[in-house]
């Protein structure tokens, strides 16, 4: 299992717990709220909000929390209005590559928070499209490879119209363009599978190895901070940090 699927495990691991304390689902539920605003309140014609809700469905955000968020983003309240879109692009330490998408309703209180997190722990922020050409965004479903069949699995997914599966340690990673993310997801679980997470993400087209582990803390310290940030949606980077040592720093 490569170190920066390894991550893609802890970050959701650690989503899980967040979601826990309520803090991953002021997220989502903002991520819904805004989608809902901007496309309308009909998955089925709405493509960021249907992404939107499957994320929030891999960390058991419970249907009556989606429902609320998208009656804000449609009705006539000032929530959806407030926040924007924005992301940042730079580079962390070793000249690892980092996206950050947030949503946010104050854009110099944002910047100036990334901004800081970056000079923090040796990184500098770049202007857009600085990284962005790095990464592919697609939709990645995740499925526990324990007693599984790869390709009875890649049967079902191809016919929700996967693109591709492999097998990274315990799990296995299903791919596909955005607009097929909900269609995989429900053809997986259609043909009796069990979906870990289902969630749009930016896959690096390669990756930049970060073998030291003073090294590797200063990166995943980096990351930490982002995720932190409560304006801050989703952080991406093209690390490969080893295992071991990953497992050394997450711990």
């Amino acid at each position: 299992m490569s170190g920066h699927s390894k991550w893609s495990s802890i970050k959701h691991k650690k989503g899980a717990a967040d979601a826990k304390r309520g803090k991953l689902f002021s997220k989502l539920s903002r991520a819904i709220i805004v989608a809902a605003k901007e496309g309308g309140g009909d998955p089925a014609g709405n493509l960021a909000l249907q992404n939107a809700i499957e994320k929030a469905r891999s960390y058991s955000m419970p249907k009556d929390n989606i429902d609320r968020a998208i009656a804000k983003g449609t009705g006539e309240g000032a929530d959806a209005a407030a926040f924007e879109t924005v992301v940042y692009e730079g580079y962390g330490p070793e000249g690892v590559a980092v996206i950050v998408e947030a949503l946010t309703d104050n854009r110099n209180r944002t910047a100036s928070d990334v901004r800081h997190a970056f000079a923090k722990h040796g990184g500098s922020l770049g202007a857009t499209g600085a990284v962005a050409w790095q990464f592919d965004r697609r939709g990645v479903v995740v499925v526990g490879a324990n007693g599984v069949d790869e390709d009875e699995l890649f049967l079902a997914a191809a016919d929700g119209g996967a693109d591709d599966i492999e097998r990274d340690g315990d799990v296995f990673e299903v791919t596909s363009a955005p607009e097929n993310l909900a269609a995989v997801r429900n053809a997986i679980e259609g043909a009796g599978f069990t979906v870990d997470s289902a969630e749009l993400s930016l896959i690096p087209k390669n990756t930049v190895s970060v073998e030291d582990e003073s090294a590797a803390k200063r990166v995943m310290r980096l990351i930490e901070d982002l995720e932190d940030n409560d304006d801050v949606q989703d952080v991406y980077a093209n690390f490969d940090i080893p295992e071991q040592v990953l497992e050394a720093v997450a711990g």
